[in-house]
């Protein structure tokens, strides 16, 4: 009867060990898989990270492209632009004044 006691005790010990095994093969693939994927993602978000500073670095330049557009805008505006276009693309001279073309 005591041997039949001492081989159950083996064999219940020797479950244990082979459980807690299973287990920490389990865990430790677990943490293996974790720290791939968090190295993975680390790159990801040094990848979107230079991707953010590329479109701030485009806004900026884009604003001010805006502000060139918009004082260009302004300065179409104004009178003295427009005379100037007038004389220099269509030929046009104000009252009174002459105009001497260049001899070829």
């Amino acid at each position: 009867m005591a041997k039949r006691r001492r081989m159950a005790t083996y064999r219940r010990r020797n479950q244990n060990r082979f459980s807690m095994f299973l287990v920490s093969l389990v865990v430790v693939m677990i943490m293996v898989v974790v720290a791939v994927k968090s190295v993975d993602l680390k790159q990801k978000i040094d990848a979107k990270a230079q991707e953010e500073e590329q479109l701030v670095r485009q806004i900026e330049v884009e604003k001010v492209r805006e502000q060139e557009i918009e004082d260009f805008g302004k300065e179409v505006q104004t009178k003295g632009y427009i005379e100037n276009l007038a004389r220099e693309k269509l030929g046009l001279v104000k009252k009174g004044e002459i105009m001497f073309k260049e001899g070829k």
